[in-house]
């Protein structure tokens, strides 16, 4: 008897996904993706408003884009991926079908069902396309991780409690709790 063949789905699996239904395509493998909670829901607005003000506020060119908004990290036919958040400095890189490339700057909030893909899969997959910053804010426990490719000493782990550096906005530091009053 025959071993069952893996199915690997492309970009034409993904852009023809059911009217309504979401998902992510990492690798070839489509990863569903659950309803968000009101608090992941929060979070992404609290944290696109106080990030596109910052930038509004600083004459800045880079655009804050919240999910679901496609990102097709490396250009192949195998990934497209939807940050929670990407910020997007270099306009070329958008077209009506999402971003064509790495964003600057991508926040991930964390919920039972991504977890182990924002922790794993993306960390790797958005640190090997060229993401700048990388942030997993964590409801769950109240921590947001900060991973900086570009300056490893800016890495680390953070409370809703502590103000964080943005490290491609130096200047500009988030202090999650406030957000959330």
């Amino acid at each position: 008897m025959p071993l069952p063949k893996e199915r690997h789905y492309t970009s034409e699996d993904y852009w023809n996904l059911p009217e309504g239904q979401r998902a992510e395509l990492i690798d070839g493998q489509l990863y569903a993706m659950a309803p968000p909670s009101y608090m992941h829901q929060k979070l992404v607005m609290e944290l696109s408003s106080t990030i596109r003000d910052y930038i509004r506020a600083h004459k800045g060119d880079c655009e804050v884009l919240p999910a679901p908004f496609a990102v097709n990290l490396t250009g192949n036919d195998k990934t497209w991926v939807e940050p929670d958040i990407s910020v997007i400095c270099d306009k070329n890189k958008l077209s009506d079908r999402g971003c064509e490339g790495a964003p600057d700057w991508v926040v991930e909030i964390v919920s039972p069902s991504t977890q182990s893909n924002d922790y794993g899969i993306k960390l790797f997959k958005y640190r090997t396309a060229g993401v700048k910053e990388y942030w997993i804010v964590n409801p769950m426990k109240n921590t947001v991780n900060v991973f900086d490719f570009e300056n490893e000493n800016m890495t680390g782990l953070y409370s809703f409690d502590d103000e964080i550096q943005v490290s491609i906005y130096p200047g500009f530091c988030i202090k999650i709790s406030d957000l959330l009053n």
